[in-house]
Order: C-alpha cells, then structure tokens, then sequence
C-alpha cells in the first residue's frame, strides 16, 4: 500500500474532457434547479483550482435509471454526475434536476440531496459534504441530517433564491461557520 498523496492544483491536465456542469438533457423528467457558490478557504479567500464531484439520484430517487417515453424513443438517461472545477473567485455553477427522496441502505427515507467530493491543492483526500435543499419538509426527518448538530446543519442546506429555482450553496472550509464534512 502506498501513501497518500496531495492533489492538485493541476485538475485541468488530463481531466478537463471531464468536466460537466449541466445534467438537464430532453426525455429527463423532474424540477430543473441551479445551484451557485464559492469555495473559501479558511481566510475567507476563494480557491480558484478547485474541482467539485457532485453525485445524485433523479427526480423519482432512483441512481442511473433509463427512461423512456414510449417505443420508438431512445431512452435517456439520467447519469447524476457531474464535476465543475471552480474559476478564479472560487465560483461553481451546477444546473441539473432536483432529486428525488432516496432510502438508505437500512431503508430509511433521505431528503432529496446531492453528495459532493471537494478536490483542491494540499489535500490528501477529497473532503465530502451534500447539498439538501431550504424548505424541504423531508430535512427535519433526514437521518443524516439529524448526526449534525443543529447549529451546524444550515452549512449544508443550499438557500433558494428568489422564484426561479436557483439556489446558493457555499463551501467553507475552514473556521466560523465551516461547512460539515462527513468520514468517507
């Protein structure tokens, strides 16, 4: 076994073909939503280098399902997985489908969420956290969401803006009001 490595910075080498920021395609049902934020160190600086892994079931909670509207359509297919390396002021912008409620392995009902692997310079191991979505009546039943202490629990709930489904959702990591990280 080796050693762990640092990653980074150099995420555009070899991974940029890659890199997708849009899941909504024709012929996948469910609430197109946006979601836009930053990642900060713990200064407050953005992380202009960063890469973000987003992973997430379809609007009915099922992972990778093919759907198809009758014969004679080509299935589409609904991968939930996307990876948007952040810009220069630690930016990332993810347009995709709301998911759906998933059940655990135990059979425990979750709340529509989206699981996240931050990548950056100087990390040995992707840090994972998810994004849950503000309003959502299944967060306060979430077993998750019920490890975090209530204090803590807004880091990862993405805050609707305005009418137009679009949400922000920062990643601090580090200091006041840092974002939970959960063991992998």
């Amino acid at each position: 076994m080796s050693a762990s490595q640092t990653v980074g910075p150099f995420f555009s080498i070899g991974l940029q073909h890659l890199n997708r920021a849009d899941l909504t395609i024709p012929g996948i049902e469910g609430t197109v939503v946006t979601i836009r934020g930053q990642v900060l160190d713990g200064d407050r600086q953005p992380v202009p280098d960063g890469q973000l892994e987003f992973w997430q079931a379809d609007s009915e909670g099922n992972f990778g399902q093919n759907k198809c509207e009758g014969e004679g359509h080509v299935p589409a297919k609904f991968s939930g997985f996307a990876r948007i390396p952040t810009d220069a002021a630690g930016r990332f912008e993810l347009r995709t489908i709301k998911p759906g409620c998933v059940r655990d392995a135990g059979g425990q009902i979750q709340a529509p969420h989206i699981a996240v692997f931050v990548f950056m310079r100087g990390l040995l191991k992707p840090l994972y956290t998810r994004i849950y979505f503000s309003g959502e009546a299944a967060n306060d039943a979430d077993p998750i969401l019920g490890l975090v202490p209530a204090d803590r629990r807004n880091t990862l709930i993405a805050q609707k803006e305005g009418e137009n489904n679009s949400f922000e959702w920062n990643v601090i990591l580090q200091g006041e009001n840092e974002t939970v990280f959960f063991e992998w």
